[in-house]
């Protein structure tokens, strides 16, 4: 009877052991949990901040894009985000379907993922060989959750609709399925808020007139700043008759966003690439350095976010060198008055900026990734070893061009991209 009364007591006592074992670690569960999905951006004291627009969204003047994420692995991407993030650079551009870039930053933010303020964009699908644009709202919601998946979240801070360069792309979704997802996701909290994404000033001027978005990723710098109303600031004739100051659809643009709390965040702070810095491909001709490029974008009242991109944790210190400079190493006033760059020309346009607008490509070239090897290659006067190894691993190569133009058609910067494969060719052989 007594053995038999402590095998009773020990099973009670093993129970009760187990189940505090599971309430403990329950407990412990959610509380990393709650921890995991409460974790606030503290701004840092070395970062400049400004209110994000009508949003009340408090973000770092230097912001990171998704540009380098496609060349590297998910351990330097986690450095990255990391020192992006421990640097003050709360605000992240993310464009790019490639489920290799949203992956890797997917795995950068980790348990960190809400103090990042993400725009990320509607209307990116990955074809399973290339980036695409698309209105199409089937493609747009699997393209947009795969964003959410990859991104380990159930939401992105502000929903940009993916580049509007033409009036009649923006009349052609008044009333469609399209516009209607967008705000449907608004609805159900999926994005915080509505934004769009254009390279053309009288688009953006309209879209914001429309009273719908709080943020516009916007092209802007003072080469593009100074090209003539609707002129496009990479086509070739364009710089041989600057204006004098900012065209006025422009200022128009940055005044009315000032005027009504509308945000702008800063792509081609450099004029695309770093054209800028360099004296022999800027169309001003005269090099400006990176503070001077971010001042000038900063001096807008609407700017909130200058945007760059890197590859690594040490890079991110040449763009935020800008925020212990000195007023002087900003001034970009002293290099915009010279005669030289008033004068203007051609040099450097219709260079490529690698942002793969173009693609897909009817014969599956990856067009950015030629063009930038084919920079290079003149950069260094030669092909190497190691440039004609990265050329060949290339799934198709330059001499498979069909030469159709669709992909000049897609391009918001008018790149001779037939012209650059032939190129290509020549350099490399095939």
């Amino acid at each position: 009877m007594y053995i038999k009364k402590n095998n009773v007591m020990r099973k009670l006592y093993t129970i009760l052991t187990m189940g505090l074992c599971v309430l403990c670690a329950t407990l412990l569960l959610t509380s990393c949990n709650n921890k995991k999905n409460t974790t606030k951006f503290v701004e840092n004291p070395d970062m400049e901040y400004r209110t994000l627009g009508s949003t009340g969204l408090r973000v770092g003047v230097i912001g990171l894009g998704c540009g380098g994420f496609e060349e590297i692995d998910s351990a330097t991407s986690r450095e990255l985000v990391t020192a992006a993030l421990d640097r003050g650079m709360n605000y992240m551009d993310i464009y790019d379907a490639n489920p290799k870039v949203r992956s890797n930053i997917g795995y950068g933010l980790d348990d960190r993922r809400n103090e990042m303020i993400i725009q990320g964009h509607i209307g990116c699908w990955w074809n399973g060989e290339s980036y695409e644009r698309t209105r199409d709202v089937e493609k747009c919601k699997k393209g947009f959750e795969d964003l959410l998946t990859r991104l380990h979240t159930d939401y992105i801070d502000v929903g940009m609709m993916h580049i509007f360069d033409k009036m009649e792309d923006w009349e052609a979704v008044q009333g469609s399925e399209y516009l209607q997802y967008v705000k449907d996701l608004k609805a159900q909290g999926k994005i915080k808020h509505i934004g769009v994404s254009s390279h053309n000033a009288k688009v953006a001027l309209a879209i914001a007139k429309s009273g719908l978005v709080e943020v516009i990723m916007f092209s802007l710098n003072p080469a593009f700043d100074r090209t003539q109303p609707d002129a496009s600031p990479w086509d070739p004739e364009t710089f041989n008759n600057m204006l004098a100051g900012i065209d006025p659809v422009r200022m128009e643009l940055y005044d009315y966003c000032s005027q009504h709390d509308i945000a702008i965040t800063v792509m081609k702070a450099y004029g695309g690439g770093d054209r800028l810095l360099d004296a022999e491909k800027s169309p001003l001709k005269v090099a400006l350095t990176r503070d001077q490029c971010v001042a000038y974008a900063l001096s807008k009242p609407c700017v909130a976010v200058s945007l760059c991109s890197a590859s690594n944790a040490n890079q991110l210190d040449e763009y935020l060198h800008y925020l212990k400079a000195t007023d002087a190493e900003k001034d970009y006033n002293a290099v915009l008055n010279r005669t030289t760059a008033q004068a203007g020309t051609s040099a450097g346009q219709g260079e490529c900026t690698y942002c793969k607008h173009c693609a897909p490509c009817p014969a599956g070239i990856d067009i950015a990734a030629v063009n930038k090897l084919l920079a290079q290659a003149e950069l260094e006067g030669s092909v190497s070893k190691e440039l004609a190894a990265e050329y060949a691993k290339l799934k198709q190569h330059a001499g498979d061009c069909l030469q159709c133009g669709v992909c000049e058609n897609r391009c918001p910067f008018e790149v001779p991209v037939r012209e650059k494969m032939e190129m290509a060719v020549r350099v490399f052989g095939y």
